[in-house]
């Protein structure tokens, strides 16, 4: 319901004429950081159930709704594959490592994973090298990477 609200309320800010309905031009000003005039045009052109060439508030909304539900579905992707990802990294931890078991990226795990990465060509990392990597990215002090840490790292682009 606050999506909705905050949607309504981005209509109104939009809607710079006060007509109760929102054209490209609009659309595309108000949107400038994100959103150019021919792309504006086309999301103009894709809700306008009416064919008027605006965007009337139900318009507005259900275009509102649809970015929000592709979004999320574009978020919740990305998360799969940062998790298949970490996946590749991980070992199963003991409950004592990461405090509760589950999957965290260790120092020997981080080593056979960057091992087979560099293959025989390149010299090994040492598993004092591996803690130090570790240790830049260990928000919590335990000694290993869990996935929210990961996801962090990869998302605040630290690597």
């Amino acid at each position: 319901m606050a999506a909705a609200a905050a949607a309504a309320a981005l209509f109104e800010a939009l809607d710079k004429d006060g007509d109760g309905k929102v054209s490209a031009s609009e659309l595309g000003g108000g949107m400038a950081a994100s959103l150019g005039e021919e792309e504006a045009a086309a999301a103009v052109a894709a809700a306008d159930a009416d064919g008027d060439g605006l965007l009337d508030r139900g318009e507005f909304l259900r275009l509102a709704r649809e970015a929000a539900e592709a979004a999320a579905a574009d978020a919740e992707g990305r998360r799969r594959c940062l998790r298949v990802a970490f996946g590749m990294y991980a070992d199963d931890a003991p409950s004592e490592a990461g405090g509760g078991g589950g999957q965290y990226i260790t120092p020997a795990s981080l080593q056979r994973m960057l091992s087979r990465l560099l293959g025989s060509q390149q010299q090994q990392l040492a598993l004092d090298e591996c803690r130090a990597m570790i240790c830049r990215f260990d928000l919590d002090g335990d000694g290993v990477v869990s996935f929210e840490e990961f996801r962090v790292m990869m998302h605040d682009g630290l690597i």
